[in-house]
């Protein structure tokens, strides 16, 4: 039995004996032995990463594992024929790595790297080789593989295009748009394959948006439509050769499996209704469990081949420290006040985008059940929803992360905003932390997307107090409508609200000091909103002053309006300092750096010969993959970052 204090992974080495050894038996067996190989490595990089999505990934391996061994022709490279494969949904990503890694096209070191800086990002990314395409948000599947099957056709190319969806994935507008092109345009080449699972982020798909008779709606358009087992290889590889015969069609395998396959426990849904396994690491009581039923599978096989049962390798585990009880907690705290809204306004509706338990729901969905609607994976049709319970006079309070919500649904916002209804918004996961899933999912641009909506008016709040704030706010004394942002992960803070502040109603563009220094020779205010930048900055004052070579003071600010901005307490309050700092959590360009910065470019500070410097501090890039702390060094953006650059305006 493997021991409890480490991870354990089936090294290069006895994959390339695995490999080998099972070269004469028929492709159906060597795919299966491999493909459950695959998973021991999928559960230990998502283990050692902290962070992924197993249920997707185990659900898909198979399709994936026959496709690169037996399915494609020099699979995703230059060749001139070359086929070219990619997952629409993304998640199963560590699925594609494990693959990759085993079959070496990826340097096999890598599989420790996932959701590292410089290592494997949490969705794919071009620059890693052999990832066709950037994905994350749901839907563009078919729409990019049109072009390369476009792109072919113009190259002379035989090259075929293979698809991988999810069901879930089948509730967005896009993926029904792009069918009807496909067939228009005759583009035989494309096959897709729908990973059909029936299990969506939290529930079964059939429940949050039922795709009725799937095979026959796609059937409508004019493609090839075939129904297969995805766990059954000589069926996967009959459909494939099937799909060889029909010329000038494009193709969809409807492939169902069952998320978490290999796992029993991982295959199950639970009795509250929802599903544990979607994303994030397994706990290490399930890690140890999931490995001895995956290692019991794998070794029955090889052995039942003749083949000697697998060697695992041990590794560190990753240090990891555990999230303080003092943490700020802001969807729980949002979560928490909604109820007791909920309780006191019966016009109060909540919409969701398939992400009930990230959004912190689950408790108004409880207990106001017939006033919660789940809109599934369709920001669109979510916000247009919204739109028409605000004009039969409900307050709709519409849910999803912000990457997907300030985006996708970026017109329907709008669209609202012309009827002068008022409705809530609320951006989950907002910032650049969590940083291991990626870009698709690092929302650092919903200031600069939604900040010049007529009527809106942002919020980001710093801790659980001002969340709660923001919500009541939002609903009792903003007559207009409120998009409030909201930072995920817990965050252990060093800085607390003023009673003088916390005692009163927000005051629109008007921001409240959380950090005095211990002098009145202060020339430094530094500017930040919600919990990880407003830590950060407290954090490099705090560097600042201890630093007898370079003592600096400063005083901190918390500003939660991200477009809005008191011009008369911006003058009187920040334009006393010489400098102003401001910390955007968010693209420098087009944040509130640049609001401010626009404030004193075209007002003067009463009774001074001239106005505060500025040091606008943001992304200026796309944002990083890998742990939160190395992230925010990487883009300057930690407090020991932070600090250097004050001290050298200084």
């Amino acid at each position: 039995m493997p021991e409890k204090d480490k991870l354990y992974l089936v090294p290069l080495s006895e994959i390339r004996r695995i490999r080998n050894n099972s070269r004469f038996l028929d492709p159906f067996s060597r795919a299966e032995m491999l493909a459950q190989v695959l998973r021991i490595n999928i559960l230990y990089m998502i283990k050692n990463a902290g962070s992924g999505h197993i249920g997707t990934s185990f659900s898909a391996i198979d399709i994936m594992t026959w496709l690169w061994l037996y399915g494609m022709n020099t699979p995703n490279t230059n060749s001139p024929n070359a086929d070219m494969f990619f997952s629409s949904k993304g998640h199963d990503v560590p699925a594609l790595y494990a693959g990759l890694t085993a079959l070496e096209y990826l340097p096999f070191d890598q599989i420790h790297q996932l959701r590292r800086l410089n290592g494997l990002p949490g969705h794919p990314d071009i620059h890693t080789p052999y990832i066709a395409t950037n994905t994350g948000p749901l839907g563009m599947g078919i729409s990019k593989a049109k072009g390369m099957a476009i792109a072919n056709r113009l190259n002379n190319s035989k090259g075929r295009v293979f698809v991988l969806t999810g069901d879930g994935e089948l509730q967005e507008g896009q993926f029904w748009e792009s069918l009807q092109g496909a067939v228009n345009l005759k583009l035989g080449n494309i096959v897709a394959i729908v990973d059909h699972n029936k299990i969506q982020s939290d529930t079964w798909v059939e429940e949050t948006s039922s795709l009725g008779k799937i095979e026959e709606k796609i059937k409508s358009f004019g493609w090839f439509v075939q129904s297969i087992d995805g766990h059954n290889f000589s069926e996967i590889a009959e459909s494939l050769n099937l799909c060889l015969v029909e010329k000038d069609v494009p193709k969809m395998i409807i492939a169902n499996t069952t998320k978490g396959r290999g796992v029993s426990f991982m295959e199950e849904m639970w009795k509250d209704g929802l599903y544990k396994f979607h994303s994030g690491a397994p706990s290490d009581e399930d890690y140890y469990k999931a490995l001895e039923e995956l290692l019991e599978k794998t070794n029955i096989l090889l052995v039942t081949a003749g083949i000697a049962p697998a060697e695992l390798e041990p590794a560190d585990k990753p240090v990891s420290k555990p999230v303080s009880a003092q943490a700020e907690n802001l969807i729980r705290a949002y979560g928490q006040e909604l109820v007791y809204i909920g309780d006191q306004r019966k016009d109060v509706i909540v919409l969701d985008a398939d992400l009930v338990k990230d959004t912190g729901l689950l408790p108004f969905k409880n207990k106001f059940p017939d006033r919660f609607v789940e809109c599934g994976i369709a920001e669109q049709d979510m916000v247009s929803t919204a739109g028409g319970l605000a004009l039969r006079d409900k307050l709709p309070i519409v849910h999803s992360f912000e990457c997907f919500l300030s985006t996708r649904a970026n017109e329907q916002l709008y669209n609202n905003a012309t009827e002068k209804t008022k409705i809530i918004y609320v951006g989950s996961l907002a910032g650049i932390l969590p940083a291991g899933p990626g870009h698709s999912h690092q929302s650092v641009r919903g200031i600069s997307a939604l900040g010049s909506i007529p009527g809106l008016v942002m919020i980001q709040p710093c801790n659980e107090l001002e969340t709660k704030m923001a919500l009541n706010w939002a609903v009792y004394n903003n007559p207009e409508s409120t998009y409030i942002r909201l930072v995920t992960i817990p965050v252990e803070t060093n800085y607390s609200l003023p009673a003088s502040y916390t005692n009163h109603l927000l005051i629109p563009g008007q921001g409240v000091r959380v950090w005095k220094s211990k002098t009145n020779s202060i020339t430094v205010a530094t500017v930040a909103y919600g919990p990880v930048m407003l830590r950060e900055a407290v954090k490099a004052t705090q560097i600042l002053e201890t630093d007898v070579s370079n003592f600096i003071q400063a005083d901190v600010f918390n500003f939660p309006w991200l477009n809005r901005v008191d011009t008369t307490w911006a003058l009187e309050t920040l334009g006393q300092y010489d400098l102003i700092v401001i910390v955007d959590d968010h693209y420098k360009l087009l944040g509130l750096g640049n609001i401010i910065a626009t404030v004193f470019g075209i007002n003067r500070v009463p009774n001074k010969d001239s106005n505060p410097k500025m040091l606008l501090l943001g992304l200026e890039e796309i944002p990083a993959c890998g742990q939160n702390n190395e992230v925010l060094k990487y883009h300057s953006l930690n407090a020991e970052s932070i600090a250097e650059k004050i001290g050298k305006i200084i």
